[in-house]
């Protein structure tokens, strides 16, 4: 369908009374290295269940759209917010989010974030209206955007010791890079049988996260520590209101009031935020964080790779069915290929960083993202279909190799405390950059004939991002302790 679019821990010290978060283990030479503590297999599964079933959703609602239409009624823009709507509160929310879980602790605040998610999903299969549904989304972004941060917080702190902590995060990883691959082929095959089975899904995925968070050690908080009212509000309305400019840019144009009025009202969001941090007494984020080299260029590759990937997928679930004549469910099924190498990746990337250095991998799977991305512009139309699910696969699976690695950096750099705020910044700037993927490459390919054109200039586009962001990855230092 054209116009259709996806929108795609605390630090504290212990005292007496309390568990340490850290053990040791004496080792042949009679120094000491640092052990897992109790919970850590229990802390990886509830993270990597959530992470997996929030990614899953933000892809997995496209191609069931026919059905809920069906269903529901409604017309071409009340669809589209059925995706933009969890969007919107993904990206807006983020970096509130990574705050409030360095502030209340990495385990309270995935519990909360996960039953959120769950309590919105059953909403959503219930929904009565279309309206119903898209408030639903809404409340399931919002929960989406708390689990991200806490999930990664919650392994910084079950996982101590750097490579151990890297393995736990290529898992972590590699549940997101499933969940966005497999979900046009999960929402193909749900909505044969029921389009409310793609939400009802989440709920026991749901509870079995929340009952192994029941064995995880309970995280330091620091919940004394005054609330950054301005910073929060500012950063919230700075995200919603690029966020829905993109959404809104994509349909209506770059020109349309709306946008220009949103755009503004970024900028404005923006400057107060960065003011509230440069001279508040307790910034949220705090511009020591956001001037740190690993920061910075950590999210802006992040913001490339999510370019890449999701541009990617939105772009041939239209292009598959509309050019090739595919069904949903074969559209859905083209991308298998990615998803199974994606799973194989995802566990070498801990592996890749042991041998080559952790930054080797964010290196090579740009790399290799760029040149699936290349591939991808210059197959004809006139080509065989395998051969454009063939150029799928680099894209997939490069970023599955750079962003688990690319994480564990940045955690390696952060001090516990920080976190929920990097891992915010981090998956704040990758929202930003599937969204806006979405928005532009949208407006690229909408029109009479512009579909082929489209696809072709846009993938150029997103190569030529993740190239400029592969070159910056030569400055990324690892952590003296990593």
């Amino acid at each position: 369908m054209d116009d259709i679019k996806q929108r795609s821990t605390c630090h504290q010290e212990h005292t007496a009374l309390s568990m340490p978060l850290t053990a040791t283990v004496a080792k042949a030479d009679g120094a000491t290295a640092p052990r897992r503590h109790r919970g850590s297999a229990a802390a990886l599964g509830a993270a990597l269940l959530g992470f997996t079933v929030i990614t899953l959703d933000a892809l997995v609602v496209n191609v069931a759209l026919p059905s809920i239409r069906g269903s529901l009624g409604g017309d071409i823009t009340g669809l589209q917010w059925v995706i933009d709507g969890y969007t919107l509160m993904f990206a807006a929310l983020l970096l509130s989010a990574g705050s409030l879980t360095d502030r209340l602790g990495a385990r309270r605040t995935f519990g909360a974030g996960l039953a959120l998610f769950a309590v919105a999903s059953a909403a959503c299969g219930l929904a009565p209206s279309l309206n119903a549904l898209i408030a639903a989304r809404l409340v399931q972004g919002a929960g989406a955007a708390v689990i991200v941060p806490s999930s990664l917080a919650l392994i910084r702190e079950a996982f101590p010791d750097p490579r151990a902590r890297a393995k736990a995060i290529s898992i972590w990883a590699l549940g997101g890079s499933i969940g966005s691959a497999s979900g046009p082929v999960a929402g193909g095959f749900l909505s044969q049988l029921d389009w409310r089975l793609i939400f009802f899904i989440n709920l026991p995925v749901g509870l079995i996260a929340l009952l192994l968070l029941t064995r995880v050690h309970r995280s330091p908080r620091s919940g004394q520590m005054p609330f950054d009212w301005t910073g929060q509000l500012s950063a919230v309305v700075a995200m919603g209101a690029l966020t829905f400019a993109a959404i809104e840019a994509g349909g209506e144009g770059f020109t349309a009031l709306p946008v220009i009025v949103s755009s503004v009202l970024t900028v404005i969001a923006a400057t107060v935020f960065l003011l509230s941090q440069a001279r508040g007494r307790h910034p949220m984020v705090g511009l020591a964080l956001l001037r740190e080299r690993t920061m910075v260029i950590s999210a802006t590759i992040g913001f490339a790779l999510n370019i890449g990937f999701y541009g990617m997928i939105f772009l041939l679930s239209i292009y598959l069915q509309q050019a090739k004549g595919m069904t949903a469910l074969a559209a859905g099924l083209a991308f298998v290929p990615t998803t199974l190498l994606t799973g194989f990746v995802g566990p070498t990337a801990a592996w890749f960083a042991g041998r080559f250095g952790p930054r080797m991998p964010v290196i090579a799977g740009q790399v290799a993202m760029t040149a699936g991305l290349v591939l991808l512009a210059f197959v004809p139309a006139s080509a065989p279909t395998w051969l454009m699910i063939v150029a799928m696969i680099p894209v997939g699976a490069g970023g599955s190799l750079a962003v688990p690695a690319l994480t564990s950096m940045l955690l390696n750099h952060v001090t516990a405390d920080q976190a929920g705020t990097a891992s915010g910044v981090l998956n704040t700037s990758r929202q930003v950059g599937g969204a806006l993927a979405v928005a532009v490459f949208g407006a690229l390919i909408a029109g009479p004939g512009r579909l082929t054109t489209g696809l072709e200039t846009s993938m150029l586009i997103a190569a030529g991002a993740v190239l400029v962001t592969t070159a910056a990855s030569f400055l990324l230092r690892p952590a003296p302790h990593s």
